[in-house]
């Protein structure tokens, strides 16, 4: 069994020197580097939201939510909490502090969840089912986003093509859904024994494109087209790949759940209400998301077109990549063990 540091103040990162090859990868990479996209601050940036007392029989008033990213959550919990949805909502059903640990990746995350420092959590598909798949108590909230594309990006004056990678270094946050779909992607184009996958976080890719230190970089949504715009040439996209594309989740520990058995209800409730009220005020979103990433707006609109938010739990094609994802992830040991989706999906009440 593998062991997890616990989180306390900033969280510290595991570094691996030895290589990995594309075709196999432990588990213990997936845990404890690098998820998805944000910032690489190592310290958790915790916010209040103090919310008016209200009499209360919950054995919870505390909400302690975890998300990777930028300074602010986005999607429909970022709206949620910006638009005040989710602090009137959750005041009503007793909740009367909203915290918020911003992580630098899922497998960071994962260790605040095993800790008991969290309640519930937002990150990447892939990170949430290898925790899964070990056995830690979590439960599946929602599908927040779908379909959420993750690219490969080339150094300038360097490989065109997939052929041209054989031999050559290519960077990815391990972990993450990028890390995903460049497994599946070097496992469709039979070269996952010719390259040698290395672990960057997505902060030091520009740099590290420029230097020349790696041959291309799988990236996430924003970055791609971001790199694109500074002229590093795109050799492929999930988008171009039947089931390589991501999906964020949202999680919550069975021990919370335990104290809280109606939350997944009226949680998925205001998330959906977020997510239609986003869509409804597209302009005022999108200019809240490129300030919160730091992201030019035309940039944040091509990674994130609204029709890949959620306004269910469990949209149909979000749960089918997903399944999609976990099976290749216990195809390639990186998942421990298999389970069901359905055993994982938290009841409403």
């Amino acid at each position: 069994m593998l062991s997890l540091p616990v989180v306390t103040g900033s969280i510290s990162k595991n570094k691996f020197t030895s290589r990995l090859s594309t075709s196999v990868a432990c588990v213990l990479l997936l845990l404890t580097t690098a998820c998805s996209q944000g910032e690489t601050k190592s310290a958790q940036s915790i916010e209040a939201v103090n919310v008016n007392n209200v009499a209360t029989s919950n054995k919870i008033s505390t909400l302690r939510i975890g998300y990777v990213g930028s300074s602010e959550p986005t999607g429909s919990l970022g709206w949620a909490k910006k638009k005040g949805i989710l602090e009137r909502e959750l005041q009503k059903v007793g909740f009367k502090n909203i915290t918020f640990a911003r992580f630098p990746n899922g497998p960071d995350l994962n260790e605040a969840l095993v800790a008991g420092k969290l309640d519930v959590g937002s990150l990447g598909d892939t990170p949430a089912i290898v925790l899964r798949a070990r056995g830690q108590e979590t439960r599946l909230l929602r599908i927040s986003q779908f379909n959420t594309t993750a690219w490969l990006v080339a150094k300038k004056h360097g490989a065109r093509s997939l052929a041209e990678l054989k031999g050559q270094k290519i960077a990815t946050q391990k972990g993450s859904y990028m890390h995903r779909y460049l497994l599946g992607l070097l496992a469709e184009a039979k070269i996952a024994k010719d390259v040698k996958v290395v672990h960057l976080m997505t902060t030091e890719a520009k740099a590290a494109l420029e230097r020349g230190d790696v041959a291309a970089y799988a990236t996430s949504s924003d970055l791609g087209p971001f790199l694109k715009s500074q002229g590093f040439p795109v050799i492929d996209s999930s988008a171009n790949h039947k089931g390589l594309s991501g999906t964020s989740l949202v999680v919550a520990t069975e021990s919370f759940l335990a104290k809280q058995p109606d939350f997944p209800q009226k949680f998925n409730a205001i998330l959906t209400e977020a997510a239609k009220d986003l869509k409804a005020n597209s302009e005022e979103y999108y200019q809240y998301h490129a300030q919160t990433t730091k992201y030019p707006i035309d940039i944040i609109k091509v990674s994130f077109p609204l029709k890949q938010v959620s306004e269910e739990p469990l949209p149909a094609e979000g749960v089918k990549l997903l399944e999609g994802t976990k099976k290749f992830l216990v195809s390639q040991g990186l998942a421990k063990s298999d389970f069901k989706l359905t055993d994982w999906v938290a009841e409403e009440k």
